[in-house]
């Protein structure tokens, strides 16, 4: 087993082993630093004696006898009885897996989404609070205390670590989906930074939805969001020249394209449609499917991508829906029709200076012959953006625009 492997191993089990200790002994921020050290013992122990038999198992028990140890040693200090303390670790560790119950902790609805998202990764995705910190470009120290506070709320608010029922359960599930696909699209295009991709930030994203689907394979927006990630991250390789440089959709070599993931996330888009719902995420995904069912640019079925956006924007408006509903427009029906339904958006406070508008319009008074409205654009997108791709890209526009 490589070092790899041996990081894949651990990062997919520590997350089951945090719910078996939080279900155990209700302690979220002890259980965790007892993970940790478990896990950190494996690191060190498993690549000279062999992975244990059960090393799920096997983790549960160390970890049991690290929370165990802290606790007997609080005790001491306080000089009290403890009753958690004298527990005997049990030498069988059920197979439940509470890693959909940890989520649901973790995307606890007292919490901002900032820190839902932060209190993910580090308890359910096992990146450490540096990693998290470098991700999201704030200071470790930052970072550490934003954790520290969602751990804090959660506790004062009380929550039983089982699954919400019922509509509760419905709700707090959408609110995970919304943290994972989140913590994507960080990863698939960083708000900031000299890279446009996080990929470890994608993978973990992807990593934890295949977790929720594997428990939930019928729910439809969780199918649909697992094939949304995949058919766009299947484009990744393309996304850049090797010097680092941003390539439009319409400009990439589709044979770049990772073809397994694009079958994988063909075949789950048409499972999450055939349910009797529809959600926003199953639509994204099937305007990503049509994305990639087309051999070229010039392919694209842009009157089906205009529809499906068309519906996704009815049940689930968003401005960032109607600027790539402008997109799609502006295929089927001409530029100054993008440039119309882009107008409509000019009013809304979201959408105010933001880079994409003004990209997105640059871009389509430069198809009406507006060079040097679009050249204008273009200079403004650059400056609203803290990507460096994204700045370089669109300065180069800037430039071919230029008179």
């Amino acid at each position: 087993m490589t070092a790899h492997d041996f990081e894949d191993l651990l990062r997919a089990l520590a997350p089951q082993v945090l719910g078996t200790l939080i279900r155990r002994y209700g302690q979220f921020e002890g259980c965790e630093d007892a993970v940790q050290e478990a896990v950190l013992a494996a690191t060190v122990q498993w690549p000279t004696d062999g992975v244990p038999t059960h090393p799920r198992g096997w983790l549960v028990t160390v970890a049991s006898r690290r929370l165990i140890d802290q606790l007997r040693s609080d005790r001491a200090r306080r000089e009290r009885e403890s009753a958690t303390a004298t527990e005997v670790v049990p030498e069988d560790v059920p197979d439940t897996d509470d890693s959909l119950v940890l989520l649901f902790l973790c995307c606890h609805p007292t919490l901002t989404a900032a820190s839902q998202t932060a209190l993910t990764l580090r308890a359910v995705g096992g990146l450490t609070t540096a990693e998290i910190a470098r991700a999201f470009l704030v200071p470790e120290a930052t970072m550490a205390a934003r954790i520290s506070r969602a751990k804090q709320r959660i506790k004062a608010a009380g929550s039983a670590f089982v699954l919400p029922e019922g509509a509760e359960r419905e709700e707090r599930l959408r609110v995970v989906l919304h943290v994972l696909y989140l913590i994507f699209n960080e990863g698939y295009t960083a708000s900031s930074g000299s890279e446009l991709h996080r990929a470890d930030l994608a993978h973990e994203a992807i990593r934890l939805v295949r977790m929720v689907h594997a428990q939930l394979p019928d729910d439809g927006e969780v199918t649909g969001l697992l094939a949304l990630m995949l058919l766009t991250h299947a484009r990744r390789e393309a996304r850049t020249t090797p010097a680092g440089d941003l390539v439009p959709l319409d400009e990439q070599d589709r044979g770049a394209w990772d073809r397994a993931l694009i079958d994988e996330g063909l075949e789950l888009v048409k499972a999450s449609l055939a349910g009797p719902a529809l959600g926003p995420y199953q639509l994204q995904a099937a305007i990503a499917a049509t994305h990639a069912a087309a051999a070229t640019a010039d392919e694209t079925n842009w009157p089906q991508v205009h529809a499906l956006y068309l519906i996704l924007e009815r049940i689930a408006p968003n401005p960032m829906v109607t600027l790539n509903r402008a997109i799609a427009l502006a295929e089927t029906e001409g530029p100054r029709a993008g440039l119309a339904l882009l107008a409509t958006l000019d009013d809304d406070a979201r959408m105010a200076g933001h880079h994409r508008l003004l990209s997105v319009r640059a871009h389509l008074l430069e198809k009406t012959g507006d060079t040097a409205g679009a050249h204008a654009h273009y200079r403004r997108a650059a400056k609203s953006t803290a990507s460096l791709a994204e700045q370089r890209y669109l300065e180069a526009r800037a430039r071919r625009t230029q008179a």
